[in-house]
């Protein structure tokens, strides 16, 4: 079976109009790894990428692998559950780490900032989304992540602009 299962179904999401999505099946890390240079080399300056997905599913791998793509030494990136966010400024562009785990109230989650971050020349990750989405910007890449064994991963990622979408498929294509 390969790695990669592109799915050419359209999806309905409240409030989201139909997009494309596909689904990436991680068999190792170095898939993980492969996924994450795709990532890389896709998304531009400005994107928000929300990650969804149970504790431990490898949202913080997912982001050390593009971050290791960046030219971000991967052992830098750490998850960022009690500080918050975490920057990481060393490589070709700025990379901006959230994680909402802990957070309470959308409040806290607006007192950190996220419109500087999401209005950047960086890449803006948000671990645990779906806990903020309503705050989130509406033109987005959206990577949800399910644990199949113990060493497998299934990404299905999707855009949810018309600008997203074409993302989503420019890292489908290389994939």
């Amino acid at each position: 079976m390969t790695p990669f299962r592109r799915d050419a179904r359209r999806i309905a999401k409240l409030r989201l109009p139909s997009l494309f999505m596909f689904t990436f099946t991680a068999p190792t890390e170095h898939e993980t790894d492969r996924l994450g240079a795709a990532l890389a080399a896709a998304l531009v300056p400005g994107t928000v990428v929300a990650l969804i997905g149970p504790l431990g599913a490898g949202k913080t791998r997912l982001v050390q692998a593009v971050a290791a793509a960046v030219g971000v030494p991967r052992e830098a990136v750490t998850s960022p559950t009690f500080v918050l966010v975490n920057e990481y400024l060393g490589g070709q562009l700025p990379i901006y780490h959230f994680d909402t785990y802990r957070l309470k109230e959308d409040d806290e989650f607006l007192n950190l900032g996220p419109d500087e971050y999401f209005d950047s020349q960086g890449i803006t990750f948000v671990e645990w989304a779906d806990r903020v989405a309503n705050l989130l910007p509406s033109d987005r890449i959206e990577i949800e992540i399910e644990t199949t064994n113990q060493t497998e991963r299934q990404f299905t990622i999707r855009g949810t602009s018309p600008r997203t979408e074409e993302i989503a498929n420019r890292i489908a294509s290389v994939l």
